[in-house]
């Protein structure tokens, strides 16, 4: 089954969620362990320095950021293994808290008969955990992540080989992103993105974004509308 997408004649078929901030609500709990990984090496990160640097931003980037800034005497690699070490600790106990209205979202979306992706910056490891542990994976057609591509978010890099994965185009298909870095790669993609700023992300530039939606339940909305006008 396949939907039009408003303002557009082309026929909606999939569904591209972001994971980390969209899915989950992961990013205190990242900001959290930038917090005690830079605690080892004296240093404090506040709340109001990872929404404006750091939130959203996959590890790799962020680490090569916080060496610069903040003058650390070690490796990007290493103060990135420091905090993915610490998210695998994490993730094998548990795995980040959904968002609102993401269950109602998946289950809305499929049964429309749209194909389902996650198009993610991070590394394949939660993404999985979150599919698994709350019993997605059967939703999902394919999962891009940052372990999948040279270039991340904000480079389009992923997003296009969702699409190519997906056997669509970019106009047969609707991102949905919590950041301007993913908006960004969804748009340089040619794909059409709802915002779900978070109170992350709520200071970033949404301008490039098809619409600017408060959570997941006006996500649906926006579909259900575009389905039944």
């Amino acid at each position: 089954m396949a939907i039009t997408l408003q303002g557009s004649s082309v026929k909606l078929r999939a569904i591209l969620f972001d994971h980390d901030g969209t899915l989950v609500n992961s990013e205190p709990i990242h900001y959290e362990m930038w917090v005690q990984v830079l605690r080892t090496y004296g240093l404090s990160l506040s709340e109001q320095q990872y929404k404006a640097y750091y939130a959203g931003v996959p590890t790799n980037t962020n680490a090569i950021d916080l060496v610069q800034r903040f003058g650390i005497d070690v490796s990007p690699a290493q103060l990135a293994e420091a905090k993915n070490s610490a998210t695998r600790d994490y993730l094998a106990k548990k795995a980040f808290p959904l968002m609102q209205g993401v269950p109602e979202a998946i289950s809305s979306f499929h049964n429309a008969g749209l194909k389902l992706a996650v198009v993610t910056g991070a590394s394949a490891n939660g993404v999985h955990t979150t599919l698994q542990t709350n019993e997605f994976t059967h939703y999902f057609s394919t999962i891009v992540s940052g372990d999948d591509v040279r270039a991340s978010k904000p480079a389009p890099d992923c997003y296009l080989m969702a699409l190519e994965r997906l056997g669509i185009t970019a106009d047969e298909c609707l991102a949905i992103e919590d950041t301007q870095h993913g908006l960004e790669a969804a748009y340089s993609a040619g794909i059409k993105c709802l915002a779900l700023p978070t109170e992350m992300s709520k200071h970033h530039d949404f301008e490039l974004a098809t619409a600017v939606l408060d959570g997941m339940s006006e996500a649906v909305e926006y579909v259900r509308q575009t389905l039944h006008p």
